[in-house]
């Protein structure tokens, strides 16, 4: 796992019109995110704070559990999840794009499959409230219609209600 550390910082990018995150002297991610969807506060503090920190390693442990992804996968996730979490602003729902969930097993993991009319794709809740999901999709991209679709870590938020839980067979949990 790529350590968070004092040194890592934010950046809003108008060269690239995207929020960046600078992990050291070589190294940078960018994320999808428009410097219009970003809030005020990465500009006004732009340091990763613990918070932050806190929350990328939550959710870096979460999905390493998952034996799914490579460390590498799980760490781009994991940060544009912190990204989500702290720097956008709310989204819309769009649940209409979505088939509603009517089976009766519960969605207990974070990680979820949503069903559009094109596709069925990987989705990760970066923030739940009673009736609606904030969801990064894990995808390379996902169709929502026919002249709709959201690359990858891109977010929509959709009601609770078309939340699919994830069944995987090759679903295997760490134990302590």
């Amino acid at each position: 796992m790529l350590q968070a550390t004092k040194q890592w910082q934010w950046i809003a990018c108008a060269n690239k019109n995207r929020l960046l995150l600078d992990l050291n002297d070589d190294m940078q991610l960018c994320t999808p995110y428009k410097l219009r969807q970003l809030t005020d506060c990465v500009f006004e503090n732009p340091r990763f704070s613990l918070e932050d920190a806190a929350f990328y390693e939550q959710v870096y442990n979460y999905l390493d559990g998952f034996e799914l992804w490579q460390p590498a996968q799980i760490c781009q996730i994991a940060l544009n999840a912190t990204a989500v979490k702290f720097h956008l602003k709310p989204v819309l729902a769009k649940s209409w794009f979505f088939e509603e969930y009517t089976g009766s097993q519960p969605s207990t993991e974070a990680i979820v499959k949503l069903t559009s009319k094109a596709q069925t794709g990987e989705f990760l809740i970066v923030e739940h409230c009673p009736d609606a999901s904030i969801c990064l999709n894990l995808s390379e991209t996902f169709q929502l219609d026919d002249n709709l679709s959201l690359e990858q870590f891109e977010v929509i938020r959709v009601l609770n209600n078309r939340v699919h839980p994830l069944i995987l067979e090759q679903y295997q949990t760490k134990s302590a």
